[in-house]
């Protein structure tokens, strides 16, 4: 792998420095990527009740028809949402980075409606609903932070329909390696160019409604032009200019200067 690429399974390990608060910092973080928190209201979310929780890949922390009582935050490694379909298919509709609070819904939703599973082993805080539920109760502005991730990941998820349903293949891996460049820059403390994604073939497919072939015949197409390398089983995003050109990639749907407007 080459020098200057950020493995983001070890994205925590980068950032240590953003850890003053305690683990929910990277919540914190996420937080403060799109909303602005008063010091007072870091202060109140660093201060919520959680348990540590280790999982490895493919480890489950929330099944369709749960009725959850914690919401967990990821602090380090990746998760994703899922849906089963009755022959067993499976259907990746969302990816979880470090900072992403995994069930938010579930403040206001009686049960999960989707399965969340982690793709690499990760690092949980395990925080109970209840103190969530309390704490936006009493602090407009975390209220409204929540929510407006609530609605960030709803803008994710219709982009990801016109992704599967309207761009061709290799736009849409294109497409996706551009929207992880920009969600981890986001909330990392240094730009960064490279990223290693550590998603398989058979993943992706899942995630792009694609054949794990047609994924690979796609990677073999990014990599002879320059915008992917893929040292280990990982890819590597090499060239952003390149991935945002072929999918004509935007950023808006990820309200990244949502901010600005408070």
């Amino acid at each position: 792998m080459p020098s200057d690429v950020t493995p983001l399974s070890r994205w925590r390990d980068h950032h240590s420095t953003q850890m003053a608060l305690g683990p929910l910092s990277i919540l914190i973080r996420k937080l403060l990527s799109h909303s602005m928190l008063s010091t007072a209201d870091q202060e109140a979310i660093a201060a919520l009740p959680h348990k540590i929780k280790q999982l490895p890949p493919g480890g489950s922390i929330l099944r369709e028809g749960d009725q959850a009582v914690i919401c967990p935050v990821l602090l380090s490694g990746f998760a994703y949402r899922q849906k089963v379909a009755s022959d067993g298919g499976r259907q990746i509709v969302a990816l979880k980075l470090p900072g992403d609070a995994l069930d938010l819904q579930s403040l206001y939703l009686q049960k999960a409606d989707h399965d969340v599973r982690m793709l690499t082993a990760a690092e949980l805080a395990l925080v109970p609903l209840a103190a969530i539920e309390q704490l936006t109760t009493t602090r407009p502005a975390v209220a409204r932070a929540v929510l407006i991730d609530i609605l960030i990941e709803s803008s994710i998820s219709r982009e990801w329909l016109l992704n599967i349903g309207r761009r061709n293949a290799l736009a849409r891996l294109a497409h996706l390696l551009c929207e992880l460049h920009d969600r981890v820059n986001d909330i990392a403390t240094e730009m960064s160019a490279n990223f290693e994604v550590p998603l398989t073939q058979e993943q992706l497919a899942d995630l792009l409604g694609l054949t794990p072939v047609h994924v690979n015949r796609m990677i073999r197409q990014l990599e002879k032009m320059g915008a992917i390398g893929r040292p280990s089983r990982s890819l590597t995003i090499l060239h952003f200019p390149n991935l945002a050109k072929i999918s004509n990639f935007s950023s808006a749907y990820l309200h990244r200067n949502n901010i600005s407007r408070v």
